[in-house]
């Protein structure tokens, strides 16, 4: 270290950051300050704001990420500075994006995975809309080639994450989203007929109900689209929305036909930050075949140093959330993802007969056939003395974020809970998570603790 940054580095730790003139008063809010102050000072007071944040590690609301190894954390840090956009300038990143396309593509059993075509993306958000993009397009190409209108799009779909109505809002696309029927948690099969016609440019099924957790049946959806075409002529494209299953399925369930196997299926996204254990900000498009995207949705710039094609709704991005996803793709291998996928399974299958036993729930999802989740209600809402979001309030007094929320149209009446297990998601943190919800209960319900009440999450 040279001698100035030794006495700078000296200098920030012997000043008192409680005793400064940033630290007497608020931090700017709506003005820029008028000089500079020492970045150890302004770090330790951002850093002790955010300590009112939430702890990720309790947070058992999201579906991101939220522990990495110290690998990953060191391949972010030396890849800050790549833009995943500039191509050229850094071609082995681009080269690394390209074999992760190659290797999910294999891993949802395309036809040929080497001249698969995908891209990398912010999120599975991003990835859903490109995919309804190459629907709408190849929709709008039929019709206009058979001299037919094309200005009345619908997409079909059950209870989506609002990435869908965000895509038919944004690209004036009609969303039909089919209520869901008693007992159902998501789209069924039956369905279909009613809702699609020739202005269908395809239908959403869902690996991993946002909702519930629960898998629509993909391959029975792919199989209703067959015989709708068989009667009609109506060739409607099916995409998968595999946000989270698309890491689990593969290596849980490898025999739960959702993917390229069905030819029906022509494009499917997933979240690499999801269950693909990726820090956030990575999603994944993939296309069966490249006649499945469009060549007009593929851009060439030339600006950045060398001519690149590129599909994306946003344009710079960085590159290290890739890197990352690679890293883990060899890290974890087939094996590896199996392991931690089952483990999370498992998980959440004790979890759910444990909230089984309490007795007030009734379990929608017992964390097994699907995500590694448990979702749940109350068996009497009417008649408890509580609520599900009282029950989400008193859990946060001891860290938990456990989220409460309606069902989709057709069942709002009915108000659930739902606990998601991910990587980093141990047994002993969800033997203290049953603790703290057995003390809610009993403080909810005006009964005392049981002295001989479970606290072990026993496998």
């Amino acid at each position: 270290m040279a001698l100035h940054q030794v006495d700078r580095s000296r200098r920030a730790n012997s000043l008192d950051v409680y005793a400064t003139p940033l630290s007497e008063g608020t931090l700017p809010r709506r003005r820029l300050a008028d000089g500079p102050t020492d970045p150890y000072i302004v770090y330790q007071l951002i850093h002790d704001e955010l300590d009112l944040d939430g702890n990720a590690a309790q947070n058992l609301a999201t579906f991101c990420t939220t522990w990495s190894e110290p690998h990953v954390h060191r391949l972010m840090d030396e890849n800050l500075v790549k833009n995943m956009i500039d191509k050229d300038e850094y071609p082995q990143t681009a080269e690394i994006e390209s074999r992760c396309v190659h290797i999910l593509a294999d891993l949802w059993n395309a036809p040929d995975s080497a001249t698969a075509v995908g891209c990398s993306t912010t999120g599975s958000s991003e990835a859903a809309m490109l995919g309804g993009l190459a629907m709408k397009w190849r929709w709008r190409k039929r019709r206009e080639a058979a001299g037919q209108p094309a200005d009345r799009p619908n997409l079909v779909c059950g209870p989506v994450q609002v990435c869908w109505e965000k895509f038919a809002r944004y690209f004036d696309v009609e969303l039909r989203q089919v209520p869901l029927r008693p007992g159902a948690t998501g789209l069924r099969p039956e369905q279909l007929r009613e809702h699609v016609d020739e202005n269908t440019i395809g239908v959403v099924a869902i690996l991993g109900v946002t909702f519930t957790c629960d898998y629509e049946p993909v391959k029975e959806l792919a199989a209703e689209l067959d015989a709708i075409e068989r009667d009609t002529g109506l060739d409607i494209p099916l995409h998968v929305d595999a946000a989270s299953g698309g890491f689990i399925a593969p290596f849980v369930q490898p025999e739960l036909e959702w993917d390229f196997r069905l030819p029906r299926v022509k494009s499917i996204n997933t979240s690499g930050h999801k269950y693909g254990m990726a820090p956030l900000g990575i999603g994944w498009a993939i296309w069966r075949e490249a006649a499945d995207l469009p060549e007009e949705l593929v851009f060439d710039v030339d600006y950045l140093g060398g001519r690149m094609p590129t599909f994306a709704l946003n344009f710079s991005r960085p590159g290290g959330e890739v890197i990352a996803q690679y890293f883990l793709l060899l890290r974890l291998g087939r094996a590896g993802y199996r392991r931690v996928q089952q483990y999370c399974l498992d998980t959440a299958a004790r979890l759910a007969d444990e909230i089984a036993e309490l007795g007030p729930f009734t379990l929608l999802y017992d964390g097994r056939g699907a995500l590694p989740a448990v979702s749940y209600t109350l068996k009497d809402p009417d008649g408890s003395p509580f609520d599900l979001y009282r029950l989400s309030d008193d859990l946060r007094m001891r860290g938990w974020q456990v989220p409460s929320y309606p069902l989709p149209p057709d069942r709002q009446q009915t108000v659930i809970q739902r606990v998601l297990i991910r990587h980093g998601i141990s047994g002993d943190k969800m033997a203290l998570f049953i603790q703290d919800l057995r003390r809610s209960l009993s403080e909810l319900t005006g009964h005392a603790r049981p002295e001989n009440a479970k606290v072990a999450f026993h496998h």
